[in-house]
Formats: C-alpha cells, sequence, structure tokens
C-alpha cells in the first residue's frame, strides 16, 4: 500500500506561481512513476505531467508544457509540481498517483491516489 499526501495548492490571481507538493511515506517511491493529474468542475481527470521515480524522466501535457515543472527529491520523498504563469484555466483538484514502472498518462493505469488539493486561478 502507498500513502499519498498532496499540499500546497491555493486560491491565485492569474500569472502566478504554485508549487504542489506529493509526499510519500514508508521507504520512498522506489521503482514507482509518479504523476500529476488534475480534475476541473464536473470533468475527468486530466493529465498533467509526470515522472519516473528511478532514472528521473518526465513528461509533460501539450496544455503545460513551458510552465509547469515535474521534479522529486528522493531524501524528502516528495515529488513537486512547480506551476508558473497560472490562468484561470488551470483550476482544478490536483492529485498525485503512483504505478510501477514506465509512466502513462491515463488515470486507470495509477494504483494510488492522494486526496488531491485544490488550485483556484482567478482572472
Amino acid at each position: 500500500q502507498v500513502h499519498l499526501t498532496e499540499s500546497g495548492g491555493g486560491s491565485v490571481q492569474g500569472g502566478a506561481s504554485l508549487r504542489l507538493s506529493c509526499t510519500t511515506s514508508g521507504r520512498g517511491f522506489g521503482n514507482y512513476a509518479v504523476a500529476w493529474f488534475r480534475q476541473p468542475p464536473g470533468k475527468e481527470h486530466e493529465f498533467v505531467a509526470a515522472i519516473v521515480a528511478n532514472d528521473g524522466g518526465t513528461t509533460q501535457a501539450d496544455s503545460v508544457k513551458g510552465r509547469f515543472i515535474v521534479s522529486i527529491d528522493h531524501s524528502r520523498n516528495v515529488v513537486y509540481l512547480q506551476m508558473n504563469n497560472l490562468t484561470p484555466s488551470d483550476t482544478a483538484v490536483y492529485s498525485c498517483a503512483t504505478r510501477l514502472g514506465a509512466m502513462w498518462p491515463t488515470a486507470a493505469s495509477y494504483n494510488f491516489w492522494g486526496p488531491g488539493t485544490q488550485v483556484t486561478v482567478s482572472s
């Protein structure tokens, strides 16, 4: 069982930055891929970005490329999502999720999820 906790969400104005954290307890992320998804009100989960814990490989959705950066700090068992130049369309509940092995951009591919953190961006 993998327990995940997100933090760092909040309400900001357009153009601002936020850094989300995804923390796991126990022995760290090991051989997992860790992904960030977001769910706008009334919509399905949308893939945002992912990182492979053991080699640091990353990928981002086209909608966030150049603005969002995913990274990992193994010493603290934390995966970060740095979000820059936020717009109202980024408003959503952001969740991190893990799966063994490679990154995959579909929510159904991930086994363990955190409860999520709300990000609200006003114009």
